[in-house]
């Protein structure tokens, strides 16, 4: 039984500029991954509740102010809600740290950042953003303005719930819409401060609205509502083909950045002393629970050993704890059920034939940490690159280093999947870099380097990894209509 910390957070749903309990008062309980202390009691939406945000923001949208707002003026109360994620930063890392089981270092120090830049940088952008004008000799005119869609649901993930959800945020606002946030109910106390941090911002009430809840309710409930004009996704491909047909009957404008398995192919002629404790990153930052995450490590055969022994290593010097205490590197999985789908990969490994390089099982950890879903860090080497471990998205501390002979091989194992989000090239050769880059089917790859983001370029996925891009002008386009006005000189 999962036990009651002292200090239990009860979170209500934020509609129309007030936090509440749902309709029927119904709450769901929210536990700490890496105690399993009960740490939270959030109100869980029904559709009646769903229904209620969708037409307030609907109302905010058709009779408020905040479309009709000068960009200049959005764009000041947007800056202040980065401002006020900047004051409340260890508030905000503390609530990851809890219920994602991520520590807290890597959160205050890095993600809170990047979540208020997220606001900041569209912010900037959308007063940047020009128009075209097109001459028709001197009879006629054409100019573009782009205008806000409406009502916007965001459906935001469970491994980076605040950084991510502001990333869908700050282009929805700055493009004058209204939004309706359905954060994931494993992980719903950092999301549920966006209210709040808007309200006190200037923002209109109506225009955040945050419901918490199950994805077969309140998600579907949000994906079919006719009120919604638009849908905003992060999270695995399953979901992404289920909120796509619920969809489609309003023809909702739909933006996904769904699961992937990146090759992390290095080469020969690769500095190790840079490559491994990037791969070492890539693999297990977050416990893995990354969509970005290197998961394919793919090593040129003649450097293959010495890889391995380094990468080995650094993997077993990774400090597996508690997510709130300094120094810890890896936290838990997230959920129970998140720990045994990964772990089942485990048995699955071991039929396969996969020889097994460390890891495997829990760490030994203090009594108190017991009852956590902590995974060590695990490495596994597989010759063939069909096997499941090496095909299917864990999730998880879970790698796969799979050794080829030459660049043709690399690119044949590294396109051979249904995902096709990102993907990570080590060489010091110039020509190769961009021979790889240019052939790999992934949607961003990264060379000599892992997780570094310009919020001004694409961000999304080939094949099965998403459908639209995210970032700079590709954000802002899907979060406005274009419109084209033609005037007759004469």
């Amino acid at each position: 039984m999962p036990r009651v910390t002292a200090d239990v957070k009860d979170i209500g749903l934020y509609i129309n500029g007030e936090y509440g309990p749902a309709e029927n008062e119904d709450i769901f309980e929210v536990t700490n991954p890496a105690t399993q202390e009960i740490i939270a009691r959030v109100s869980e939406a029904t559709e009646e509740d769903v229904d209620r945000a969708c037409r307030v923001a609907r109302d905010a949208f058709e009779n408020g102010p905040w479309g009709k707002m000068s960009v200049a003026e959005r764009s000041a109360k947007l800056r202040k809600m980065a401002d006020i994620i900047l004051e409340r930063k260890e508030e905000i890392a503390r609530y990851d740290a809890m219920d994602v089981g991520k520590p807290y270092e890597a959160t205050v120090g890095h993600e809170v950042a990047r979540a208020a830049n997220n606001i900041r940088f569209f912010a900037d952008f959308a007063e940047k953003q020009g128009g075209e004008t097109y001459p028709m000799g001197e009879e006629f005119i054409n100019y573009t303005r782009y205008e806000p869609v409406g009502v916007a649901a965001l459906i935001t993930p469970w491994n980076v719930p605040f950084m991510l959800t502001t990333w869908k945020l700050g282009p929805c606002l700055a493009g004058g819409n209204t939004v309706v946030i359905k954060p994931a109910e494993n992980t719903p106390l950092s999301v549920s401060l966006l209210g709040d941090i808007a309200k006190e911002a200037g923002v209109p009430d109506g225009v955040v609205n945050v419901v918490q809840g199950r994805g077969d309710i309140v998600g579907n409930a949000l994906t079919t509502h006719p009120e919604v004009d638009l849908v905003s996704f992060t999270g695995s491909t399953a979901t992404g083909k289920r909120i796509l047909k619920s969809g489609a009957d309003t023809l909702k404008k739909v933006s996904f950045e769904l699961g992937g398995k990146a090759a992390n192919i290095i080469f020969e002629d690769a500095d190790l002393e840079k490559a491994v404790p990037e791969s070492i990153k890539a693999a297990f930052m977050n416990s893995g629970q990354v969509c970005l995450a290197g998961s394919r490590i793919l090593v040129q055969r003649s450097i293959f050993n010495q890889f391995l022994e380094k990468f080995k290593k650094a993997a077993q010097d990774l400090k597996v704890g508690d997510p709130q205490e300094n120094g810890t590197d890896m936290g838990p999985l997230v959920s129970e059920t998140h720990y045994n789908k990964v772990t089942s990969y485990l048995e699955i490994a071991e039929e396969e034939g996969a020889t097994l390089i460390c890891g495997g099982k829990r760490p030994e950890l203090p009594q108190y940490l017991s009852d956590g879903y902590y995974l060590e860090p695990t490495i596994y080497v597989h010759e063939n690159s069909k096997a499941r471990i090496c095909q299917e998205e864990i999730f998880g501390p879970v790698v796969t280093v799979i050794p080829f002979d030459t660049e043709e091989e690399a690119l044949h194992i590294a396109n051979d999947t249904d995902y096709g989000l990102n993907g990570v090239v080590w060489t010091e050769n110039l020509q190769r870099a961009h021979r790889i880059s240019h052939h790999v089917r992934a949607g961003t790859i990264w060379v000599n380097c892992w997780f570094v983001r310009d919020l001004r370029a694409p961000f999304g996925g080939f094949k099965k990894s998403g459908i639209g891009r995210e970032g700079g002008h590709h954000s802002m386009e899907f979060f406005t209509e274009a419109k084209n006005i033609c005037i007759a000189l004469n």
